[in-house]
């Protein structure tokens, strides 16, 4: 019985003073008790919009009725029909636009917390993985290859290691792991705690992972679908490649992209004293960007310590990041300048940052996406003083893969150009994620993955099926 009268179960998390100037994980998440008590507050509903909401349709009602009965192995057996990573999608997925965003509660109530309980479902499933018994699929007689280690690399990869196939994948960083690694700060996905070990269970269905491979340069798709002798090769190697504003002074000591500052700190832990990664904020930080990315650069500075500030053109209403992260970095001392644009990044004598000169803006007509595009005020220029800019404009896919792989086709914005299931225009190549997408979230991207991967089952039984009768009518 649906016990939806009582409210939603507060998670427990730092606080904010203290947060502030750790590495933390800032959520604490649910314990056994407070997960139960909160699944208890789901409706049942007989036509689940949260399902319909999810990118992965995963059974959301079915999976929280297990939790509250106390059934957590089921519960993380009934998520994993539909989704590979639960501990790191519970943590980082928008869930307040998607599958909570549509829960029936939230319409008089607030929502059931389903990413919370995603996430006590997944920690649980790795706490006791040892517990489970490795069912090694047999092996097939077909290799796949999978280029990047991200979400979409991961799902793709394990998805087809259950089927039977030799999966390899090849990472051009030191560390698996893709965005989740570099991108991701600490203190949202701990890295040794959850990331290391979700990795760790795709090894286990026996995947192999190759560090330190750029593919275009190390090897090609062309090599490896030739001499290597992979039967297909699937593309997940994310978008890493950072947009910039094009305005007077980016290129002064003391710019950077989000993807550097991030990777320093997160894959490089340029925040911990044990390693000497070099990394410089100053005093000063201002951030130009609204998504998630700028939150996670602006939350970073801020635990570096620096004072942090957000540069904006739009209003918080039109902010894209998760109204958790925005939550989350005011309470953290976070300082907001909306409606606001940089126009010149300012140098001093030996050519480093000291401010950005910035302009007002207000908001005119809807634009294509249905945001309102933000006007320049007349006359409104002013400067704000900083030490560093960190440019969170979003990021492309790198075009070294597309420059060396003939035939495989691109969109006007650099992605690989690919249908619903992955396929792209080369036979046998097959891509997802952010490497078709552009920047999005780590759920689409793993979604994408596991679609792959029943395209690449279906392509390798489809020219297998095609070849025996061949083989058959040469016999004869």
């Amino acid at each position: 019985m649906a016990n939806n009268r009582i409210p939603r179960v507060p998670v427990r998390e730092q606080d904010p003073q203290v947060r502030a100037t750790n590495f933390d994980e800032v959520c604490y998440g649910y314990n056994a008790e407070e997960a139960m008590l909160e699944a208890s507050r789901c409706l049942h509903c007989r036509n689940p919009r949260c399902v319909t909401a999810c990118p992965v349709n995963i059974d959301i009602p079915d999976f929280i009725a297990a939790l509250h009965a106390g059934e957590f192995r089921r519960a993380a057996d009934i998520i994993a029909r539909d989704s590979s990573l639960p501990s790191i999608c519970g943590r980082v997925c928008p869930q307040e636009t998607q599958c909570e965003g549509s829960c029936i509660l939230g319409i008089k109530s607030e929502p059931v917390a389903i990413g919370k309980l995603e996430r006590f479902v997944g920690d649980w499933k790795l706490d006791h993985a040892d517990e489970e018994p490795l069912r090694t699929p047999q092996r097939n007689g077909h290799r796949v290859a999978v280029i990047g280690s991200g979400p979409a690399g991961l799902a793709c990869a394990s998805d087809l290691a259950k089927a039977g196939y030799e999966v390899k994948i090849f990472e051009a960083l030191h560390k698996a792991g893709g965005v989740l690694v570099y991108g991701i700060p600490e203190f949202r996905l701990p890295k040794e705690r959850i990331v290391a070990r979700e990795i760790a269970e795709v090894k286990r269905l026996g995947v192999e992972i190759e560090t330190d491979v750029i593919m275009g340069r190390t090897l090609t798709i062309d090599s490896l679908l030739g001499e290597e002798g992979y039967d297909a090769v699937f593309i997940g190697s994310g978008a890493g490649l950072p947009r910039f504003m094009g305005i007077p002074g980016e290129n002064l000591n003391g710019v950077v992209s989000a993807n550097e500052f991030l990777t320093r700190t997160n894959l490089m832990k340029a925040y911990s004293e044990q390693y000497d990664t070099p990394i410089y904020v100053g005093r000063r930080v201002v951030v130009v960007g609204g998504g998630n990315v700028a939150m996670d650069a602006v939350r970073t500075a801020k635990r570096l310590g620096a004072e942090a500030t957000i540069v904006y053109r739009r209003s918080e209403k039109e902010l894209p990041a998760r109204s958790e992260e925005v939550h989350h970095a005011r309470e953290e001392g976070i300082l907001f300048r909306m409606l606001t644009n940089p126009v010149e990044v300012l140098a001093d004598e030996k050519g480093w940052v000291r401010g950005v000169r910035c302009v007002e803006m207000e908001l005119g007509e809807p634009d294509e996406s249905g945001r309102r595009s933000p006007v320049v005020k007349p006359g409104s220029e002013f400067d704000i003083a900083c030490d560093v800019v960190v440019m969170a404009l979003g990021t492309s896919p790198n075009p070294l893969l597309a420059a060396t792989t003939a035939g495989l086709e691109t969109t006007r914005r650099g992605c690989i150009a690919a249908d619903e299931q992955g396929a792209t225009s080369r036979e046998g190549v097959f891509a997802g994620g952010d490497a078709v997408t552009g920047a999005a979230t780590v759920i689409l991207a793993m979604g994408a993955g596991r679609k792959a991967a029943k395209a690449i089952d279906a392509y390798i039984r489809g020219r297998e099926a095609k070849q025996e009768p061949a083989t058959q009518t040469a016999r004869q």
